[in-house]
């Protein structure tokens, strides 16, 4: 079982901002569109009355103008009061069944695009919960963090405004045209001649819509990082006085991103005066020469006037269409990526005869054990090693030796490439992920708190824990007497990443969560690095209690934390150079006497060409 997390940069670089990363594709990529629609599969039914209703929507819209020239080429013409009545009630009837369409329509699109949210939401967290490693080595949070939001959001965003909608502009740009073309195919035809103009307009502006767009993104994406890194750092910020600099710069990028939004403030209007001239125009033909056709008897006043009120309905579907195409071109792209992450298959995987590793004694073994990060770059080189049950296992070596790596290949956080390890006998290959990590904690260099209280951090290794074995894991690592000096004891909240905590206390929170599991494996990843010497002597002597009868690694750079240790295994370029106690080691002149002279970690011994691909 993992306790805490490895170490790793978490640096944010300016070109990890996915500024490179295409934000708008094609508007209709079917394949992708097809597996999209496999998450609304489940919500059918909801999404084929929407589907009714928009289409109830779209005929009464249609419905109206048409009622309004009924009366005036009927009722009104004749002087008829009755007639007159009885076409305005079915006016105000058909314009609530609009009403209650349209309503319907938007609050069950609304639903089923939540309800895809949730499911996509979680599908992506818990998928990424899953990923190997590697997956995290090759991809930075911040891009992980978009894909499992800002992505999702967006086809949220498609479902809800997008698909059903489109269709809908649709069907009410082609009712429009066959019911124009119905009362009047002359005038009708004479109205198309403006489409060729408002298609030139639509492409044009699509074009810089999409590039305007695609500087605002990248230039939100500067600010908050920009905001994110200040943030984080602002301890550092404030110690080094850097305040007034920091808002400089700070101030240059958001002049940036307000100068990119303010131009696509600018591409956005232009769209709609531009369709709105068009719109004039066609206005304008319909009333020159459909007023012209009244005058000489071809055409009634009431269907000139409801020609004007279709033509006005025309471009609304449009401007929508417009709108919209952009969004569909963002969702392909989003879907993608989305796609990406959960067609991203984990690396480390159970075998499909897996077993469950039962109560372990202890034993590990490296048999010819090679692996790398990156191919033909070995960072550990046909390692053997025999480690007995219960017994103190010391590693050490040059920074990049690949001690770190050593301990990784214990629960499978990578596998071998060549070679195998075995604990009791079994091949660790052959057996549950679950049911091996559950017998092996690590405490990381930095330890990782999780958001509540240090009690509910503790217990986060196993929630099944009472508080009998809570306290026990505390006194086992001498946390009592810190946690008694916090303003709320155990209960205490932590800040973020545990913050309001000192670095000794957050250590040793991280030893009582890996000690609640009972492990027979335990590995110390450098977890004294950041203690006081009276805190590390504390912890020494609650390591020597706990160490008893489980089979521990440690790797650190500090004499008083291995020299203790049953056998040292000294690691030099990915392979095992020396192994004995320390009074053997120091009696030769070996690597580790040297590293012992120079302070351990205080000055790292490196040979030329060292290079292993990996922090060590």
């Amino acid at each position: 079982m993992m306790v805490g997390h490895w170490h790793g940069t978490g640096i944010l670089r300016r070109s990890d901002l996915m500024l490179d990363e295409k934000e708008f594709g094609p508007a209709f990529d079917w394949p992708i569109y097809r597996r999209l629609f496999g998450f609304v599969r489940p919500y059918a039914g909801p999404m084929a009355l929407s589907a009714a209703l928009t289409l109830v929507y779209t005929l009464t819209n249609l419905i109206n103008p048409y009622l309004i020239k009924v009366a005036i080429d009927g009722p009104i013409a004749r002087a008829d009061p009755a007639g007159l009545g009885l076409i305005t009630l079915l006016f105000l009837a058909n314009s609530i069944a609009s009403w209650l369409a349209q309503f319907g329509q938007t609050w069950f699109l609304s639903w089923v695009g939540q309800q895809v949210l949730y499911s996509l939401s979680s599908r992506m967290f818990n998928h990424v919960q899953r990923l190997s490693f590697s997956f995290f080595d090759a991809n930075e949070v911040g891009r992980i963090m978009s894909r499992v939001q800002n992505d999702v959001q967006v086809l949220q965003e498609i479902l809800a405004q997008g698909t059903v909608s489109l269709a809908a502009d649709v069907v009410t740009l082609l009712g429009i045209l066959a019911v124009l073309f119905q009362m009047n195919p002359r005038l009708a035809l004479l109205t198309y001649l403006v489409l060729p103009l408002l298609a030139g307009i639509t492409v044009v502006w699509q074009r810089r819509a999409v590039e305007s767009f695609r500087r605002v993104r990248a230039a939100i994406s500067v600010v908050n990082a920009t905001l994110q890194e200040s943030v984080s750092g602002v301890r550092v910020i404030q110690a080094l006085v850097r305040e007034r600099d920091n808002l400089r710069r700070f101030d240059a990028l958001n002049e940036q991103h307000l100068e990119a939004n303010l131009q696509a403030g600018r591409v956005s209007a232009l769209i709609l005066p531009a369709v709105e001239v068009v719109s004039a125009l066609a206005t304008a033909l319909v009333i020159i020469f459909g007023g012209g056709m009244v005058l000489a008897g071809d055409l009634q006043v009431g269907a000139l006037v409801a020609f004007t009120l279709y033509i006005n309905r025309f471009f609304d579907p449009i401007r929508d269409i417009a709108m919209r195409y952009t969004l569909l071109q963002r969702g392909t792209v989003a879907a993608e990526r989305i796609f990406e992450v959960l067609d991203t298959e984990p690396e480390v995987t159970d075998a499909p005869d897996a077993v469950e590793l039962p109560p372990v004694k202890g034993e590990v073994v490296f048999e010819n054990v090679w692996f790398w990060y990156v191919p033909d770059v070995p960072v550990l080189r046909g390692i053997n090693l025999r480690v007995e049950p219960g017994e103190t296992v010391a590693l050490v070596g040059p920074t990049g030796a690949g001690k770190s790596t050593f301990v990784r290949l214990i629960p499978r956080f990578y596998d071998v490439k060549e070679g195998r390890i075995l604990i009791d006998g079994v091949d660790i290959r052959t057996v549950t992920l679950k049911s091996l990590r559950r017998q092996v904690a690590i405490v990381p260099q930095e330890p990782f708190l999780f958001s509540g209280t240090v009690y509910d951090n503790i217990k986060f290794a196993r929630p099944e824990a009472d508080d009998a074995e809570i306290m026990a894991a505390i006194r086992a690592v001498g946390l009592d007497e810190l946690v008694a000096g916090l303003p709320q004891g155990v209960h205490t909240p932590v800040g973020e990443r545990g913050q309001n905590l000192s670095v000794g206390q957050r250590q040793l929170i991280s030893f009582a969560r890996a000690l609640l599991v009972n492990p027979r494996i335990l590995i110390l990843d450098e977890a004294t690095a950041y203690l006081d010497s009276q805190t590390e002597a504390r912890v020494q002597a609650a390591l020597r209690r706990v160490r008893a009868g489980r089979t521990t690694f440690i790797i650190a750079h500090r004499l008083n934390t291995v020299r203790d240790a049953d056998r040292i295994v000294v690691l030099d370029q990915g392979r095992v150079v020396e192994v004995g106690t320390h009074a053997e080691l120091l009696s030769r002149s070996g690597l580790y006497r040297r590293l012992h002279e120079v302070g351990f970690g205080a000055a790292p011994v490196r040979r030329a060409g060292d290079g292993t691909g990996s922090p060590a």
